[in-house]
């Protein structure tokens, strides 16, 4: 248990701040995840179209215009 939550939140704050952001490194852990999910079976998924209905109900109602 952390007993100064708030020192290490200032700690990993600075921390974030000073760290430059490195494209090939970023790259290289999402590839690293997505190799995950595949040898775990969540990638690709078994059906590509299950659960489209709810994809295409929502993105009717978010994309209603209203009449003018």
């Amino acid at each position: 248990m952390i007993q100064r939550r708030a020192l290490v939140d200032a700690f990993e704050r600075e921390l974030v701040r000073r760290e430059v952001p490195n494209y090939f490194k970023n790259l290289k852990i999402v590839e690293a995840l997505y190799n995950e999910a595949r040898a775990l079976g969540a990638l690709p998924p078994a059906d590509p179209l299950d659960g489209i209905e709810v994809d295409v109900h929502l993105a009717r109602v978010l994309n209603v215009r209203a009449s003018s």
